[in-house]
C-alpha cells in the first residue's frame, strides 16, 4: 500500500494534521505498520504539490490541517477501483534469499528454510493469540490480522514445498576426483 493513498483515504474522513494522520493510519492497520512522522509530512507536501490535498489555516495549537481536494478524491477512487498487480508488490526477500542460498557455496539451505519456518510458526501463533483476544467490533483490524495469518500460513506451506523440492531435485554434490597413485604414474613414465 502506498502512504500517499493511505493518507488520501484518511483525509476523505475529514481534515487532519500530520500527527492525527499518523495515529489514524497506524490505528487503521492495527499497528502493523509504524509510520514515521517525517514520511507523513513529506507525503503531504507531495500531495499538495500534485493538488490532491489543500492545507487549511493553522489551528489554535499551531497545527496545519489538510483536506482532500476533488482531484484527490478522483485519485483515491481510481486507486480503490484498480486491482493491485503482482508486479506492483515489493520484491519477495525470502524468495531471493533462498535462491541465493542455493547458489552460494557453504550455505546450508535446509537450515535457512528451517530457521524461516520456525519464525513463521512463531508469528502464526502470535497472530492467532491476537485474533482470539481481538475485539469483534474492530473489523478493519480483524481483516488485517486475517491477512497476516493467511500470509504466514502460505509462507510455511511454500517453505515445506521448497524443502521437498530441494530434497527431490537438488543435484548430488560432485564426487571429488580420485587422486592417482603417484608411484604408478612414475613407473609408467619410467618404462617409456
Amino acid at each position: 500500500m502506498s502512504i500517499r493513498h493511505g493518507l488520501l483515504a484518511l483525509l476523505e474522513r475529514g481534515p487532519m494534521y500530520g500527527y492525527q494522520l499518523r495515529a489514524a493510519f497506524e490505528e487503521s492497520v492495527g499497528g502493523t505498520w509504524s509510520l514515521n512522522i517525517g514520511q507523513v509530512y513529506t507525503t503531504l507536501s507531495r500531495l499538495e504539490r500534485d493538488e490532491l490535498v489543500h492545507p487549511l489555516p493553522e489551528n489554535d495549537g499551531g497545527q496545519r490541517p489538510y483536506e482532500i481536494t476533488e482531484t484527490g478524491r478522483a485519485e483515491l477512487a481510481r486507486w480503490f477501483a484498480t486491482p493491485i498487480e503482482r508486479t506492483d508488490r515489493p520484491r519477495d526477500e525470502l524468495a531471493i534469499k533462498l535462491a541465493l542460498a542455493m547458489t552460494t557455496p557453504g550455505v546450508d539451505v535446509g537450515a535457512v528454510v528451517q530457521s524461516q519456518r520456525t519464525a513463521g510458526v512463531r508469528a502464526l501463533q502470535e497472530y492467532t493469540r491476537l485474533k482470539r483476544r481481538q475485539d469483534t467490533g474492530d473489523l478493519p483490524w480483524r481483516l488485517v490480522l486475517d491477512a497476516m495469518i493467511f500470509q504466514c500460513e502460505a509462507e510455511i506451506r511454500w517453505l515445506d514445498h521448497c524443502e521437498a523440492t530441494i530434497l527431490r531435485d537438488r543435484p548430488a554434490p560432485a564426487a571429488k576426483p580420485v587422486a592417482q597413485d603417484a608411484s604408478a604414474d612414475d613407473r609408467e613414465g619410467a618404462g617409456r
